[in-house]
């Protein structure tokens, strides 16, 4: 028996298959819609293995076609007021909000993380849309004084024109309001391209705005291989600015490949933590603790390398594994569960490789090491704490992306600066220290585009500006609040010759 969703409109979204699972479908002008080549790839659920159903293979051809439905609605999007297009923001976090356990129960199963977890992340969603309807309200811009008495000067902002979206899977509807909802805040019409392991939940978020007065055409989705949908997105004329979340080697190929288009880029980080001899343990365990485990560590920002000042070294490794320990590793959708699995092989393998590599070159695996047995997939990775980790091995340069704690032993603050400022990945960091005066030495000197006083290297808020520090491979551009809005839009300058006009006064002293 197959059945039908419907939206509320009455077009079809997704059928209902045979053995349980469902046959997705993309939108390109508001319509669901299959790949034009008529294939389709399997999407599975990470925490049980089980398929969830077949999802449209895009191609090339249908990156076009959702290019050429954002270009038809573009002028309308641009031409809106700013109250216009804040109001259409709002309404689309109402709707976000009105279908919250519904999204969070897909986004689950879609992802893996946590039932809790992914309730949080539709509210902030939701509020990515509220913040940029209230900023776009406010983005004023300069007049300026001219050299000359008869002209007056002003800027004013302008939409891109079509953005193209391409986005990963740690944070597959967050991420994607990091750049959606400023972006139609400030008039661009969307094409978005998914990840392929959490393309159900893209889908499942273009249904519910399905009953909204969202312009057909302003937000498209294409689900397939980024190599593929996304780079069209990249290479095709009919984009004019890119926004991407994802890892430094694909950045570097997407800002290699879009020429001179703008791009907004937010890639990989590692940390560093730096715990001082003067921090306050517990809080310093909490954090820190956060930053490694939540979201099974699949954080961009998350604490993966711990650098622990020798004087609490021992105190420190005793505290986070007992914390480690206490975490329930499981059921995503059970209340009582910490940590789901890992979305994908990939990232799996990463963490044996890590591991693998640390402890042949003489790290110790306090807690932890290794997948988890007796679980429905071995996706399913024990929250790890790996001590005497030195600067030489793969976990110190590159993200593991996974629930593991490594931990640097160091002597002096000088040390703990190079160590911190060696490796290529500068996006976010923490510092622990009950010193003002060392909180602003750290502070000044740590090159990451954040840098925490005692919290963890994860905490952000999303109206503040979110990137990478230059010279390190973490990206170009800000993303968050008013800084998302300046990256998706441009300046245009306006000087008007008033003195040149036809003037009516001179009009109305020759009729005297």
């Amino acid at each position: 028996m197959v059945t039908r969703t419907m939206t509320d409109e009455g077009s079809v979204s997704s059928t209902d298959l045979e053995d349980g699972s469902m046959s997705f479908m993309m939108y390109i002008a508001g319509e669901p819609t299959v790949s034009e080549s008529g294939e389709t790839y399997t999407v599975t659920n990470p925490a049980t293995g089980k398929a969830l159903g077949e999802m449209p293979a895009g191609t090339r051809t249908d990156a076009q076609r959702a290019i050429d439905a954002a270009r038809e609605v573009k002028e309308d999007l641009e031409f809106m007021t700013a109250f216009e297009r804040a109001e259409l923001c709002h309404e689309l976090a109402d709707t976000i909000e009105s279908s919250r356990d519904s999204l969070a129960e897909w986004l689950t199963r879609d992802q893996g993380k946590p039932l809790t977890e992914a309730k949080v992340e539709v509210d902030l969603c939701a509020k990515e849309f509220r913040n940029a309807a209230e900023d776009v309200k406010r983005d004023e811009t300069d007049v300026i004084p001219s050299e000359d008495s008869g002209k007056h000067i002003y800027t004013i902002r302008k939409p891109h024109g079509v953005l193209g979206v391409i986005t990963p899977w740690n944070f597959p509807l967050n991420i994607p309001a990091e750049y959606i909802a400023p972006g139609l805040a400030a008039g661009n019409s969307i094409v978005w391209v998914p990840a392929p392991t959490t393309s159900v939940i893209a889908i499942k978020l273009l249904e519910v705005f399905s009953d909204t007065s969202l312009p057909d055409g302003a937000l498209n989705l294409v689900t397939g291989e980024g190599p593929v949908v996304g780079n069209e997105l990249v290479v095709n004329d009919g984009t004019d600015v890119i926004g991407f979340t994802g890892s430094p080697e694909t950045g570097e190929a997407i800002a290699r490949d879009a020429g001179t288009k703008p791009t907004l880029l937010e890639l990989g980080g590692n940390g560093p933590v730096i715990i001082l001899d003067d921090a306050n343990l517990d809080a310093a365990v909490e954090c820190t603790s956060s930053g490694c485990f939540n979201n099974t560590g699949q954080i961009c920002s998350a604490s993966e390398r711990i650098l622990v000042h020798e004087d609490v070294h021992d105190e420190f490794v005793d505290h986070i594994a007992d914390h480690a320990q206490q975490l329930t590793l499981g059921d995503p959708t059970a209340e009582e569960t910490d940590l789901g699995p890992l979305n994908n092989d990939g990232v799996a393998d990463k963490m044996d490789h890590h591991i693998e590599d640390a402890t042949e070159q003489g790290a110790t695996v306090v807690t932890g090491g290794g997948r988890a047995d007796n679980m429905p997939t071995d996706r399913y990775y024990q929250p790890t704490v790996l001590d005497d980790v030195t600067t030489e091995m793969t976990v110190n340069w590159e993200e593991s992306f996974g629930p593991i704690a490594p931990i640097i032993t160091f002597s002096s603050y000088d040390e703990a600066i190079a160590i911190a400022n060696e490796i290529d990945l500068g996006l976010t960091s923490s510092v622990f220290t009950s010193n003002i005066e060392l909180m602003y030495y750290f502070a000044e000197r740590v090159e990451t585009g954040i840098v925490n006083i005692n919290d963890s290297s994860a905490y952000w808020e999303i109206h503040t500006p979110f990137g990478g520090y230059s010279g390190k491979n973490s990206g170009n551009g800000r993303i968050g609040g008013k800084y998302s809005l300046e990256q998706l839009s441009q300046v245009k300058t306006i000087a008007v010759d008033y003195e040149n006009a036809a003037s009516p006064l001179n009009r109305e002293n020759e009729r005297e």
